[in-house]
């Protein structure tokens, strides 16, 4: 596995302990203001992690237009278009 997905991997990793503090805050009646801070947190790391997927994602689409252009332009406009949809 190359740096760039280990590196987005750990990411989704951290963000998957965010979220089982959160339920487990959750399920312990934790105080409301410290949920909201916590689902932030975690909103703000999957736009960061969404960001970097983005980021390794159009240099792989550079490399391969190369060898089509227009196909490599169309798939990372679909994605990118998918990506902005859920922001």
């Amino acid at each position: 596995m190359d740096e760039k997905r280990k590196k987005i991997l750990d990411r989704f990793k951290r963000i998957e302990g965010q979220l089982r503090g959160l339920q487990k805050m959750v399920e312990n009646e934790g105080p409301c203001e410290d949920i909201l801070i916590q689902v932030s947190a975690v909103t703000a790391a999957m736009k960061r992690a969404g960001a970097a997927v983005i980021q390794a994602y159009m240099e792989e689409c550079m490399r391969k237009s190369i060898e089509n252009p227009e196909q490599a332009m169309t798939d990372f406009q679909k994605a990118l278009t998918r990506y902005v949809d859920l922001a």
